[in-house]
């Protein structure tokens, strides 16, 4: 168990920094340009651990990665239905979107594959994968009703289908997408609400016929995906973590260069603004199709705002630190719609909850969000990130602007999104250290 020390409050957190790249659109890089023919040549990866599983597990199905796992890499793409079969369980460690999108990929292969994970994503549901998956003539077994992993799914021709996603969810859209891919006619996912239009951007980039309509997303199969340039923009929802520091701590300004802003990822932008916090957006600009810009976050008062419906899938990995800034909010924040995160890698309406409660927050847990009630003094404390890499930077992040000491534990999690994340703070004046008393 690796655990962090933080001594606070912290004051005068100044400077500019860049995140490391965008996780959605690593992922997706690295698999569409697997599927292309030609070089894909990628700037920005994120080498974090989710991402590097994703690409050694197409490694083992035959594509060849230059400069595998590092921030700049060439994919040599081996086309549509040039994978291999690995002869082995591939294991994607914690990365849920890495299962989930190999899923659609290889429904499509002419062999079946298992796919597993560490325990925690052995603990989440895979079954709104499987469901589509199985409307489009594709058997996939898993472990118990949901269908959680190891998971096993058996290539075949997949069917087109017009499929209505139960919920808004980029990782379902992007299953039958690319599934999608490998199907005779037009497959098409119609969404209740917006999520990530990561894939169908990048897919019309590679090359396939996508066309949008809304909340209604259809491609064509058996395009010819051609290899691209990608250069991937910083990490919106690791950018948040400094961004609160900054509006957090007293007379502190904090400027996160080069960050995703597409309008699908920065719900939380929006949010703040109704909360009166001083944040900034310069130098737009277009990317290979994304949006990009940065963001300036200066120490601010806050009030307390309500959180739900379609803002809540543009918001969803910002809950927790969103609920850390409702704690220094004047009044009552109320989050809703929001029960998708008791699926991921913890049960982070129940695990925020616990975290904040430890600081002396007044946090109320409902059915599916939480009640916030600020502005609370808060105070050090020891806290467990619960094997969740966002609960862990959140707590950090508190440590920063409470008083006292705070240790957060078992934070090797962490570098699953966000490697550099200390040191980054530690740029900005903030000081976060290893704790040696709870280090195994």
């Amino acid at each position: 168990m690796t655990a962090l020390r933080i001594v606070g409050p912290a004051t005068a957190l100044r400077g500019e920094v860049s995140v490391p790249g965008d996780k959605s659109i690593s992922h997706r890089s690295v698999i569409l340009g697997a599927l292309a023919k030609g070089k894909t040549k990628i700037s920005g990866f994120l080498a974090a651990a989710d991402c590097r599983k994703t690409a050694q597990s197409l490694v083992a199905m035959g594509v060849k990665i230059d400069n595998l796992g590092q921030d700049d890499m060439v994919v040599h793409g081996v086309g549509l239905r040039g994978l291999c079969d690995s002869g082995e369980v591939l294991d994607l460690g914690n990365s849920g979107t890495g299962m989930r999108l190999l899923m659609g990929v290889l429904a499509g292969q002419n062999f079946t594959t298992t796919l597993t994970g560490d325990e925690s994503l052995r603990r989440r549901p895979i079954d709104r994968i499987a469901i589509p998956l199985a409307q489009m003539g594709i058997k996939v077994t898993g472990q118990g009703e949901r269908c959680t992993p190891p998971v096993t799914i058996y290539g075949g021709q997949p069917q087109a289908i017009t499929y209505h996603t139960p919920m808004a969810s980029a990782q379902v859209k992007s299953a039958v997408l690319l599934a999608g891919l490998y199907a005779d006619g037009t497959t098409t996912v119609i969404e209740p609400g917006p999520s990530r239009d990561h894939t169908e951007r990048m897919l019309a980039a590679f090359g396939a016929e996508i066309t949008l309509d809304e909340l209604q997303v259809s491609v064509v199969g058996s395009p010819e995906l051609r290899g691209q340039e990608i250069v991937v923009p910083g990490d919106f929802s690791s950018a948040a973590f400094l961004l609160t520091a900054g509006l957090l701590a007293p007379d502190s300004q904090v400027t996160v260069r080069n960050v995703l802003l597409n309008p699908t990822r920065t719900g939380l932008l929006d949010i703040l603004q109704r909360m009166g916090a001083e944040v900034e957006v310069a130098n737009r600009r277009q990317v290979g199709g994304e949006e990009r810009g940065d963001i300036t976050a200066s120490t601010s008062e806050l009030v307390a705002t309500e959180v739900g419906g379609d803002e809540i899938p543009r918001t969803l990995d910002e809950v927790p630190i969103l609920a850390l800034l409702a704690t220094q909010a004047e009044g009552q924040t109320v989050i809703r719609d929001a029960a998708e995160l008791r699926v991921k890698e913890s049960d982070r309406l129940a695990t925020t909850t616990k975290m904040l409660r430890a600081f002396g927050a007044q946090v109320e847990e409902q059915p599916d969000g939480l009640v916030i009630t600020g502005p609370t003094r808060l105070h050090g404390a020891t806290v467990n990130s619960y094997g969740d890499h966002r609960i862990a930077m959140t707590a950090a992040i508190a440590g920063l602007i409470v008083a006292g000491e705070t240790v957060v534990e078992d934070t090797a999690c962490i570098d699953t999104s966000f490697p550099g994340f200390i040191d980054l703070v530690g740029r900005l004046g903030g000081e976060i250290s290893p704790n040696e008393a709870h280090n195994d």
